[in-house]
């Protein structure tokens, strides 16, 4: 199968593409330089272009039997100077590359979206019929993807265009360079005796179960519907202490209130957006859903929480050693 990627040198994107490989595909990859095109492995195709500039697309993606979408911006925190550049590449460039399939004739897309969109669910686990008229957005990433779906992706699947759509939940996993995927790797050094929230609340999923769910989507998924990719979902507190079950390493010792970083969030929105923005991930909100249309439908199973930390710590460790230096990896 001739697959074209977004997205590719992300932490989803390079799981999605070991697992595209593992299927014989055939995968063409876009890339906005060619230097990040060398983490990708030697088999993929690579082509310069971005999603901003729609002419850069065609070449890519012409031929290809599957489109799968990931490029995002997907910082939480973002300054106000960036608010234009995430909305062209979140929204304007899922315009660009689902209007560009369409005049290419309309292959299977892919597309990533995010349980984000759903806002706050308060505690309440979400399933795909599920989707708030107007949702308190958390991060101009959420408000962004929630645009990209209602403005760009729906009417151009009611237009024919074979959309299906996939929602992960928190990611996690080698890779991971968001603020979850930092507070892991203080984890993995045991820097993390202290945290906030310990009530905020995701439903975790391995990168490469996001990805598995990818392929199976584009294989068995029906076009115009949404999975939800959505693993086990557990507070911070309880996603620390499977941690500790899964490793040994001692997780945070010291739980600080939700409504310390939720108070100071309200008091710097307006200075200080970015930062509470980011604040706002320790303040207790929920993002919480059910992959049950994933599992019947598909035959998605997520590992773990146990497996897939006990992994992703193992991987971590293992880098960290692998990049000391020699004396110090001799101690």
């Amino acid at each position: 199968m001739k697959v074209f990627v977004t997205g590719a040198t992300g932490c989803l994107g390079r799981h999605l593409i070991l697992e595209l490989l593992a299927h014989d595909c055939e995968v063409t990859a876009l890339v906005r330089t060619f230097d990040r095109a060398r983490t990708l492995p030697a088999a993929v195709r690579a082509v310069a272009g971005d999603v901003t500039q729609p002419a850069s697309l065609r070449a890519g993606m012409r031929g290809a039997e599957v489109i799968f979408h990931a490029a995002a911006w997907t910082r939480i925190g973002a300054r106000p100077a960036d608010y234009a550049l995430i909305r062209r590449t979140n929204v304007e460039g899922t315009r660009h590359v689902l209007e560009m399939a369409a005049d290419l004739g309309g292959p299977r897309v892919v597309f990533t979206s995010a349980l984000d969109i759903y806002g706050d669910t308060r505690g309440q686990v979400l399933d795909e019929a599920h989707l708030p008229l107007s949702p308190r957005m958390d991060s101009e990433y959420a408000a962004s993807k929630r645009r990209a779906l209602l403005e760009v992706v729906e009417p151009l699947r009611a237009g024919g265009l074979p959309v299906i759509v996939v929602c992960p939940g928190a990611l996690y996993g080698p890779g991971d360079s968001s603020a979850r995927g930092r507070l892991l790797r203080r984890y993995a050094q045991r820097r993390l005796p202290v945290l906030a929230g310990p009530d905020t609340a995701f439903s975790w999923v391995h990168a490469a179960d996001a990805a598995a769910g990818h392929w199976l989507a584009a294989t068995q998924g029906r076009p115009g519907e949404t999975y939800f990719l959505a693993g086990p979902g557990l507070s911070y507190r309880q996603f620390f202490a499977a941690a500790e079950r899964a490793t040994g390493l001692p997780g945070p010792r010291l739980w600080l209130p939700a409504s310390l970083p939720r108070g100071l969030a309200g008091a710097l929105r307006q200075v200080r957006p970015s930062l509470a923005e980011r604040l706002l991930g320790f303040s207790g909100l929920t993002y919480l859903a059910r992959s049950d249309r994933a599992q019947h439908e598909l035959g998605w199973q997520p590992r773990s929480i146990e497996a897939g930390l006990a992994a992703t710590v193992s991987a971590y460790t293992q880098h960290e050693r692998s990049t000391r230096p020699a004396a110090l990896r001799q101690e």
